[in-house]
């Protein structure tokens, strides 16, 4: 009969296990992952806007509101139907530059100082007053 001299033996190997301490577990850390991880179908239409966007509305002293945001989204959702990728959207006075691929507004200006758009591969416009 064989001996375990070292104490290296099944016996050891589950009390070694035992002993080791779990890293304590944020619950709110948790929880927040978890949430982050689920997406509602209606988040995934979200269009954002690019920093710079952004600073050319402030610029123009533009605050788009729900309602903009929905028709925009729309746009951007009827040209990702149609495989467009960089589209032109033509809101009112406002143009926008937006990636449809990643459903962001790259920039923005006033239609009427818009004189040559270049890299796109379709233009929308939405016909609504803001």
């Amino acid at each position: 009969m064989l001996q375990n001299i070292h104490g290296a033996g099944p016996a050891s190997h589950r009390s070694h296990i035992q002993t080791q301490k779990q890293p304590p577990v944020d619950r709110a850390f948790q929880s927040f992952m978890q949430e982050a991880l689920i997406t509602p179908e209606t988040e995934t239409a979200n269009v954002n806007f690019s920093n710079h966007a952004q600073k050319r509305l402030n610029q123009y002293g533009l605050v788009l509101n729900d309602t903009d945001i929905q028709r925009i989204e729309e746009a951007v959702e009827t040209l990702d139907s149609k495989g467009s990728q960089n589209s032109l959207i033509l809101y009112d006075d406002l143009a926008l530059i937006a990636s449809i691929k990643n459903k962001t507004v790259i920039t923005a200006l006033k239609a009427a100082e818009m004189s040559e758009v270049t890299n796109i591969d379709s233009a929308i416009h939405i016909n609504e007053k803001r």
